[in-house]
Formats: C-alpha cells, structure tokens, sequence
C-alpha cells in the first residue's frame, strides 16, 4: 500500500510541530531548523518551460541523459516539457529539479 498524498503531507506536518517543538526547548539549532522546514515544505509546481530552462541551462543535458539522471522516462520529460500536455514533475522529480535550479546538478551527484 502506497503513501497517498495527504499521508505525506500530514507526516511532513508533524515532522514540522516537532522540530518546532524541539527547537522551542533548545534542543534544535536555527541550522538544522532550517534544513527541516526546506525537507518538509513541498517542491513548486513546475512550468513546462521552467523544466526546460533547468535541464538546458542549469543542467545542460539532453532530454535522454536528464530522464536518465532523474530516473523517469524520456517520455516523461517530454510531457513536462509539453505546454499542451498538463503534465508536470512530482514527487521526488520535483524535490530532484527545485535542488538541481537551487544549487545545480553538482548538488544531487555522487
């Protein structure tokens, strides 16, 4: 049985209260605060062409190389990247794209 998406969010909000809590009795640093809220706080909803500008001028990949370096198919980064198509990046692909437009593909390399 898979997590639905209310599951996730409601788990991400409870992470959240206890950190806060944690952080309200010293126990937490302002650091580590922060790394929780950007974890717990859902990726954007990305544009066709946002998605485009990432993977050409943040990660200058093809769309073959990008769909292998995110683990989905090449059909799937042509959708997002599809005006016509309504489809956009979610989940981990969303979390993997707002990391790879914030700090670039360096970040979630090996």
């Amino acid at each position: 049985m898979g997590k639905t998406k209310s599951s996730s969010s409601r788990i991400a909000g409870e992470m959240l209260e206890m950190a806060l809590a944690l952080r309200g009795h010293g126990l937490l640093s302002k650091a580590d605060m922060g790394q929780i809220q950007a974890l717990c706080a859902p990726p954007p909803v990305y544009s066709a062409e946002t998605v485009v500008q990432i993977r050409t001028a943040k990660a200058k990949m093809s769309q073959s190389v990008f769909a292998g370096f995110l683990n989905v198919s090449v059909s799937a980064v042509q959708k997002w990247e599809s005006p016509k198509s309504g489809k956009h990046p979610s989940g981990s692909s969303a979390k993997l794209l707002q990391l790879i437009e914030k700090k670039g593909v360096e970040a979630v390399t090996v």
